[in-house]
């Protein structure tokens, strides 16, 4: 028995790549092909565009996948959201579809677009969002090169963006969010019923999320003087608690947490000045909580 897991391809594919070797999967794909492969002899991957996972899952051509919140929506697709998997092409935060328009022109509010056109790949969505403010407005297919539709082919775009940059590089103000999204592990409903497939697939899960948690984390060890202990211990946060070993000099302990990576900075010299010396820290690869 294999697991057939969608896999994104385009903008995502490497991060995709880099998290599952993070995981511990290692994957290696030839030129020109659409089937990686994996080093797990139960998982056949293929790769295909994230906006079609979702169908694929839903209809189980795919036991499972990673696709987007947006992807998701954007199908209709009934399929079970197994897990988040918040990571992206350029960063490590959720990525949103926005309402914009060009920075000179005259409309402040969604509601100003009514009889307007507006060009999006994310169609049903955006149909939805304008339905829920009672805004009536055309809202075309965009093949893509959105951003560059503004003024002379459409009054307003949805578009995604993770940093805005794009969009102010071609002179749009984006006026409100149209959906935050970030990608999932989805799973056929009754691949998800499948024993078998449960488990590969809750594995597949624990592990990427345990990746993703590992790119946030990072270890620290450190030697400590019995006196200081109780001083060092109180800078320490932890996932439970720091693990302490008794070091061959019975006054000396080893100390060593986990903690995020954005803290050790700050940290780390307030350690040395409590007396903690031998400071190491080093990368994670994988935290399970």
């Amino acid at each position: 028995m294999r697991l057939r897991l969608g896999l994104p391809k385009g903008s995502l594919q490497q991060a995709t790549f880099d998290m599952l070797a993070r995981a511990g999967y290692q994957v290696s794909l030839s030129s020109r092909s659409y089937y990686p492969t994996l080093d797990d002899p139960e998982i056949e991957p293929a790769l295909m565009r994230a906006q079609e996972i979702p169908r694929y899952v839903g209809t189980g051509a795919l036991d499972a996948g990673l696709s987007g919140l947006d992807w998701i929506l954007e199908n209709e697709a009934d399929v079970v959201q197994v897990c988040d998997l918040v990571y992206s092409k350029a960063t490590r935060a959720p990525a949103r579809w926005v309402l914009a328009v060009a920075q000179d022109s005259s409309t402040q509010s969604p509601t100003d677009l009514a009889g307007k056109r507006i060009a999006t790949e994310l169609v049903n969505v955006t149909r939805k969002y304008l339905a829920q403010r009672g805004v009536q407005a055309e809202v075309e297919f965009s093949w893509g090169a959105t951003e560059v539709k503004v003024p002379e082919l459409a009054d307003a775009i949805v578009e995604l963006t993770e940093t805005g940059a794009s969009l102010l590089a071609n002179n749009l103000r984006i006026l409100d969010t149209v959906l935050e999204t970030n990608a999932k592990l989805i799973a056929n409903r009754d691949s998800w019923q499948d024993a078998w497939k449960r488990q590969k697939i809750e594995t597949l899960s624990m592990l990427l999320q345990g990746a993703l948690l590992g790119q946030e984390k990072v270890g620290l060890k450190m030697n400590v003087a019995r006196l200081h202990l109780d001083k060092v211990l109180s800078l320490l946060p932890a996932l439970r608690q720091p693990t302490i070993s008794p070091l061959t000099n019975p006054d000396w302990v080893a100390v060593e947490t986990v903690l995020d990576e954005r803290t050790a900075r700050d940290l780390i010299p307030e350690l040395r000045r409590a007396g903690a010396e031998g400071i190491v820290e080093y990368p994670l690869n994988k935290v399970i909580p």
